[in-house]
């Protein structure tokens, strides 16, 4: 019987991968549907930023990490 054991790593790489759709999603709906009291920065859309750079980072510790039989 063979011992599997999960990555920390990859559980990681999981959850920054669901919070990056998660925040990509809500940046790019507001993009489309800006708030009436923008924040400073608004023209850059750093949730969109941000979101996407969550998952790439995701994915790579998902894909580096993943389990193999």
């Amino acid at each position: 019987m063979k011992d599997h054991h999960v990555s920390i790593w990859f559980l990681i790489g999981l959850q920054l991968s669901i919070y990056g759709v998660l925040i990509v999603g809500a940046g790019i709906y507001g993009f489309y549907y800006p708030s009436e009291q923008p924040t400073v920065l608004e023209n850059l859309h750093p949730a969109i930023w941000w979101g996407a750079i969550m998952l790439v980072l995701g994915l790579f510790y998902t894909l580096k990490y993943r389990p193999r039989n």
